[in-house]
């Protein structure tokens, strides 16, 4: 059952899908953004751990260690934002589809 689901007004329900609908979307955007920052601490990450293995820029423990923190850092937000962002799209795809119940239900009239 869908957490708005309810022996309610068609018309109130339709409102509270509106509504968890978008939370959603924000949700799916969030997670889109820090998606986004971890792919760029994991590149940055992977171009500073290059740059010591090939003796661009003078070896120090503490940069590298920073690099390697932010590579698996990276790692553990890109994968737990997907999760997220592909359950809210599930979440989202399910709500969608119960809202356009609700509003067959309704039958709406068409107004010229």
């Amino acid at each position: 059952m869908h957490p708005y689901e309810t022996e309610r007004d068609p018309h109130e329900e339709i409102v509270r899908l509106e509504e968890y609908i978008e939370e959603l979307d924000a949700k799916i955007e969030s997670c889109r953004k820090f998606i986004l920052a971890s792919r760029i601490a994991m590149a940055a990450a992977g171009v500073v751990l290059a740059a010591m293995l090939v003796g661009a820029i003078r070896f120090d423990p503490g940069t590298m260690a920073a690099a390697v923190a932010a590579f698996l850092g990276g790692i553990v937000v890109w994968g737990s934002n997907r999760s997220t962002s592909k359950e809210a799209a599930k979440e989202l795809t399910a709500a969608e589809a119960d809202r356009a119940a609700l509003i067959e239900m309704i039958n709406p009239r068409v107004i010229p």
